[in-house]
């Protein structure tokens, strides 16, 4: 059976990281949510043209963080290669924001 829309969009989910070398030890989650918080999410990246970039897996790990909290080491290697991919995204989009 097919799920509904309305039961599919209730499961979204959404985070975002912020990394600033010098300032951050480690990448910091500056925001989640699920639902409609989480399309405002992704709608506010993509018109700040800011990458979005979907892992399921992930977004379960980070719902469990509270905001403003650095991800545990455990995640470094994760997010270091999602920030090494995206910068290459980068340099190939001219300079677009991640």
């Amino acid at each position: 059976m097919k799920e509904s829309k309305a039961i599919k969009n209730k499961y979204i989910k959404a985070s975002a990281l912020r990394y600033e070398p010098g300032n951050d030890n480690a990448p910091v989650l500056v925001a989640k949510g699920r639902g409609d918080v989480a399309r405002k999410i992704i709608e506010i990246a993509k018109k700040e043209n800011i990458t979005v970039m979907e892992n399921g897996a992930l977004a379960d790990i980070l719902d469990k963080l509270d905001i403003y909290e650095e991800i545990p080491q455990e995640l470094y290697k994760v997010v270091a290669n999602i920030f090494a991919f995206l910068h290459k995204l980068n340099e190939k989009a001219g300079g677009k924001k991640l």
